[in-house]
This record gives structure tokens, sequence and C-alpha cells, in this order.
């Protein structure tokens, strides 16, 4: 037995090299743009549909800064053509390579498909890409690309700007000085200097108010899994849980992006858990908030007071009782309204999209050409496999030093120059990156992802004998340097470990920590250390027959008869709290958690 070690730290050049998508939705087809692939050369991929001597199109649907606009004419025809009904944008696309929106536009399914095929590019000139259609794009042979750092200091000059304004009721007194009234004991503030905030989300945005508000006196904490605690220290700033983190702050600061896992993270539940008359400032996402919540803490006192630049509907309804409450401060989504940050923006995506109009690919892409079908047939439930272990291996984590150094090791019988693993490498990277964050993790900027994020990912090749018909045995993914929600999940060596195969086509789970298991990575799935003794199967499963919980796999693990176990249990639904409650109440379990797929 033999193994290699490489790291994942590649240039972003180097992974132009065998450009693909991760998409599985449309293996069988192969985009027009999609490169041509050999052992000995790469071809530079072409995405112009007119003929080389001819400018491409691109069509401007929103409005976009001078600058940007003077760089697209020096390689395209442009064509600025704003306030585009849906009809009128269909008609139109079928005359453009490349189409520029900003939030206002939707990229539909319909439009990709009224473009006959002649659209290769959609630029968003800003970071989310929520109104456009990725599925659509990439079974059409469409890039997607955004502009996700040019707005970065407005942002965050905006979070630290409603924060003050906040805290002083500078809103409120303006309104009341304009009626005729001069109210000065009513509008008394608080002081920012010596007060804790908690910066929710620790990237560009987050790090950018961390630094003011050091410069405010304030005490600066934050959780952000993917902080790397040397940029942490050097602005000063200490990383906790996310539970401690709102139970101490005076200031709570959003910069997350709005997923799945984030989805209504401050709810009821965990405004119960801050202290009272903490102020919190939102210029993220407003889904990330339960707005009828919030109103809830503010009539209970828990919260002092909200600013807030975005929300959930927008614009929001006249009569939100949200915006309309008097501890309440709004602005209409003016995170990156700066002249600056909008010519940075504009330059931004505008050299993006040239860029992939020329065949080259930024690391702002968000989706990816696809792999030739005949590859992607063979690696397809091994690429789910790999997404779904880095998946399951961060939510293992728990702590707030973050996730820095990945494990990850591949046996197969095949030689190391007949397994290409960077598919793999990248959907184990996009299954630890994407539920806490807005970047879409592909191909092309999977390293450039996780190294922004300080992540070091290396990989080992363990050469297996036996018959290379299938490309793998085993992937494995250890999490090192970090503490983790199930103890049991910690391998002898220290590090959070859990290992996966592919059985009859469905990705499987087959060892968590030092225990060895065999569930079907489906739904989702729950982890329960236990004493080994009789009827703890029926037991448990009986609680989620009870709440009508269906299981679809359930599998034990034991060191040895009567010690201890680990049983993992498949469930198509997510179990309620009550559920999960009484599940950890049988007397036997010492420990559990619920991972979601």
């Amino acid at each position: 037995m033999a193994a290699t070690t490489s790291t994942a730290a590649s240039s972003l050049l180097a992974t132009k090299k065998n450009l693909s998508s991760l998409s599985i939705t449309s293996a069988n087809k192969l985009p027009a743009f999609s490169p041509l692939l050999t052992s000995s050369r790469r071809q530079r991929f072409i995405v112009l549909s007119a003929s080389l001597n001819s400018k491409p199109t691109v069509l401007v649907a929103e409005k976009l800064g001078e600058a940007g606009i003077n760089l697209l004419k020096d390689f395209a025809n442009v064509d600025c053509s704003y306030n585009l009904s849906p009809d009128e944008l269909c008609t139109k696309i079928s005359l453009c390579d490349a189409l520029i929106v900003r939030s206002g536009t939707k990229v539909s399914r319909e439009v990709f498909e009224s473009s006959g095929g002649r659209l290769k590019v959609v630029g968003r000139a800003g970071v989310g890409i929520d109104n456009v259609d990725l599925a659509a794009a990439t079974e059409h042979g469409c890039l997607v690309v955004n502009a996700p750092t040019a707005n970065t200091v407005a942002a965050a000059e905006h979070g630290i700007a409603l924060m003050a304004a906040m805290a002083r009721n500078v809103a409120q007194a303006d309104a009341s000085v304009k009626a005729g009234k001069w109210e000065r004991n009513k509008y008394v503030g608080v002081s920012l200097v010596g007060k804790t905030l908690a910066v929710m989300g620790f990237g560009k945005v987050g790090s950018e108010v961390a630094r003011r508000a050091k410069g405010l006196g304030m005490h600066v904490i934050a959780h952000d899994p993917y902080a790397p605690a040397d940029r942490a220290r050097a602005i000063g700033v200490e990383l906790v849980s996310f539970d401690e983190a709102i139970a101490t702050a005076d200031f709570i600061s959003l910069h997350m992006p709005l997923t799945p896992a984030t989805a209504k993270i401050l709810n009821d539940e965990t405004f119960a858990k801050m202290k009272k008359g903490v102020r919190i400032v939102n210029v993220a996402r407003g889904g990330v908030i339960d707005e009828d919540a919030l109103v809830r803490a503010l009539d209970a006192g828990i919260v002092a007071q909200a600013a807030l630049d975005v929300f959930t509907v927008e614009p929001p309804p006249q009569d939100s009782k949200l915006v309309q409450h008097e501890r309440v401060t709004v602005t209409p989504h003016l995170g990156a309204s700066t002249k600056e940050a909008q010519e940075g923006v504009a330059i931004e995506i505008a050299e993006a999209v040239v860029g992939a109009l020329k065949g080259e690919l930024a690391s702002t892409s968000v989706n990816a050409p696809m792999v030739p079908a005949e590859v992607l047939t063979e690696l397809k439930p091994f690429v789910e496999l790999a997404e779904k272990l880095g998946r399951l291996a961060v939510q293992l984590v728990s702590g707030g030093s973050g996730v820095k150094d990945v494990k990850v090791t591949y046996a197969s019988a095949r030689a190391p120059d007949d397994l290409d693993t960077r598919v793999l490498r990248a959907m184990i990277t996009k299954g630890l990156i994407e539920p806490i964050s807005s970047v879409f993790v592909n191909l092309v900027n999977a390293d450039f992802s996780a190294k922004q994020r300080g992540l070091r990912i290396s990989e080992e090749r363990i050469l297996l004998d036996g018959s290379p018909e299938s490309p793998l045995d085993f992937i494995q993914v250890q999490i090192a340097n970090v503490e983790s929600k199930f103890a049991s999940a910690i391998s002898e060596n220290g590090e959070i470990k859990v290992e996966g195969r592919v059985k009859d086509g469905i990705p499987h789970l087959t060892k968590v920590g030092s225990f060895e298991v065999d569930v079907s990575l489906e739904g989702s799935i729950i982890l329960c250390r236990q004493v080994d003794q009789p009827g703890m199967i029926g037991k448990v499963g009986s609680v989620l027959g009870v709440e009508n919980v269906n299981v679809s796999f359930m599998s034990v693990g034991r060191i040895a008869p009567r010690k201890q176990a680990v049983m993992a249990i498949g469930v198509d639904e997510q179990p309620s709290k009550e559920t999960l409650k009484k599940i950890g109440d049988i007397p036997a379990i010492e420990e559990f958690v619920f991972l979601k797929l």
C-alpha cells in the first residue's frame, strides 16, 4: 500500500487546465462553450456565438456606472435598455451574447430559453444572485459571474452609520424636530464606547465593521466558523461561539449570507438568549431575521432598538409593524449605495463579463462549464458522496476556533494519473463552505474560495490492491484542531473524522470517529452515542414513530459488546426539538446530534 499527498492550494490558473461544472442535473448535455480536453493539451473555450471578427453584444438591463460602460464598449456593442418588462427582456435577449443586471431584474428560465442559446454570460453587478436562475443558466450553457468585493467598504460604513444613528436616536429625533417638537429628554441615547459588539459573519464586510468599531472604542467579538484566528487577532477581535456571541453582546451586527442554515437564525429562541436591551443592526440579508419574532422581542424589551437596511420582502409592506415600530431605524437597502462603490461594482462586473466573453474564467464565477458526460457518469455517486461528507463534517464542528485544516483521503485501486480528484475535492470544499456562505463553490473557484477563508485542504491517495473497475473504494474527511459537538466523532488522533462509500450507486456513511456504521446519506441523520444494551433501537424508533418521523436506515457501530456504541439513524423528515429532546432523555443515550443533509 502506498500513499501520495498533494495540497489543494493550487492556483486558479492551474484550475483552468481542466474546466468542468459540478452540476449533475444535465449530465447528458455539453454546452457549446465547454473546453475540449485531452491528456496532452488544453484548448481555450470561446463563448461567442458570433464570428470571431465581429463584436459581441452586451445588454445592460439596469443602470451601471460610466466606467463600467466604457470598459464594455472597448470590447463589445453595448445596449443600455433599462426598466424592461419580462416580456421585453425575453424578446431582446436573443440578440445578445451577455446580460448585466443588478437586483431588480429577474433572469428566469424563460430568459435563457428565449435566448435561443446565444446568451453566454450573465453578470450580476453585486454580491447576491437570488434573481438569477442558476440551474437554468447551467443547463443552457451560460456562465454567471458576480461582483462580490467592490462594495465591501460601503456596506461596512453603512453598518456603522446605522449603529451610531440608532444608538443616538438620530432618525426619530430628526422627525420630531421637523414636526415642530423639542424632545431632548425623550431621545437620550447610549454610548458606543466600552460596549460589546458581536459581529456575526467575519468575512470582508464583517471584518471592516470590526475595524471601525474598534476605532470607536468598542469591544468586538465575532462568530464565523471559517474566520482565521490570526486575522481576527490582528484586528483585536475574539472569535466565540454563536451562543456566546448573542448572549454577551450589547450590539449585534449581522454580516452572514442567507442560506438554509442562516434563514431566520435570529428567532424567538435566539432572542430569548440575548442580553436584555441588546441593539441589532442588519445590512446583510433580510431573511436571516424572523421579522415577526423581532417585533415581539422589541415589544417585550429584549431588543431595545434595531436598525435595518434589508428586509425579507423588498420593499416591505407599507403597514409593516417592524418598519413602523418607533424603536426601529430603517433604510431602503443602501448598503452599497455610494458613488465610489457603484463605480467599483461597475468596473468589477464589466471586467468579469469581458473576461468571460474572451474565454477566461474569473474567481467570481458562480457556475462553470460541464464535465464530459462519460466522466460525470462514472463519478456522479462519488461527487454526491464528497459533498455530503463535507456537509456532515462541518456540522460536527463546535466552538469559535474556526475550520482551518482539512485532510481528504481517497482509497482506490487506480493509478494516480488515472483518477482526477479535483472535482471531488471541489465538492468537499462545496460541502464545507456553502452551508454558511453566500459563495457558490465549483471546480473553478473551489481552491480560491478555500484559500480566501484560510481553509487548507490536503489530499492523500491510498493505493489499494485489486481491480480498478470502480474509481474509488472510500473517501475520508478529517478536520483538525477543532472541537466537536458530538465527541464520538473525534478519532484516535484527535480529529473529527467521517468516512463514506458508494453502495449500489448510493452514498453511505460508513465511519464516524472510530465507530463503524452503515447508513444511507439521504434525508438527514441522527447520531447517538449510547450504552450498548438490548432494546435501544426499539426505544429510539418508538420515539420517532410516535412523532411521525420516518426512519429510512438505522445502523449501530460499537467498540465491544455491552460497551459504548454509536447509532446512526437516517430520517426523511426533520424531527422537532421536542422529539430530539425525548431521544436525548433516554437514560442510556450519552450524547446525540442532528445533521441535516
